[in-house]
């Protein structure tokens, strides 16, 4: 028998290193371009910019061209409703005022409204319904009213949460007050 013949010396080709190395990079950057306006959009400071909401109107914003079509001395409470529509309230003690509210709020952080503008337009009728004067007030006008903190007093003891919770544990009794299951008599209606 021949000897087998021997294989040929088999070469390598070394492998090019992997481009992962080179391509990461280039895609990180473009893709950190476009997300970082998404991502620092919370952090904006400007309220007027393209993250923010917009103002939202509440009750019963009055134009002003519609208000100046009322006359005091000819108009009446018809064409007020008519121009106007109804008014947002009335005074407690005289039906004859009609009082406009409205307000332009815009959200802020913490599910709260800041007030950007506040209106406040009364109308005062006579007895026979016709127009004799109109107020306006503006957020110039608004009082800050202060919040008292203080808490009104009640008799009996200081009980915590806790206490409360467990104060009644023991003295429930499922079988009324003997002790066992009690039956109670029916009723023959």
């Amino acid at each position: 028998m021949l000897p087998k013949p021997s294989p040929l010396p088999r070469h390598r080709t070394p492998r090019p290193a992997p481009r992962t190395a080179t391509v990461l990079p280039a895609l990180l950057l473009p893709a950190l371009l476009l997300l970082a306006p998404l991502l620092l959009g919370g952090c904006s400071v400007d309220t007027s910019g393209f993250f923010s909401y917009p103002a939202q109107a509440r009750g019963n914003r009055i134009d002003p061209d519609q208000l100046a079509q009322l006359v005091p001395g000819t108009s009446t409470r018809n064409d007020a409703a008519a121009l106007l529509g109804s008014p947002t309230a009335r005074a407690t003690f005289d039906d004859n005022t009609w009082i406009y509210i409205s307000e332009l709020t815009k959200p802020v952080i913490g599910a709260t409204n800041s007030v950007q503008d506040q209106q406040t337009v009364t109308l005062a009728f006579d007895q026979a319904g016709v127009l004799r004067r109109i107020d306006r007030k503006g957020m110039d006008d608004s009082v800050p009213v202060e919040v008292v903190s203080r808490t009104t007093p009640t008799p009996g003891n200081d009980v915590s949460f806790l206490q409360q919770l467990l104060g009644n544990v023991g003295r429930f009794n499922p079988g009324g007050p003997g002790g066992g299951l009690t039956q109670t008599p029916r009723s023959n209606y």
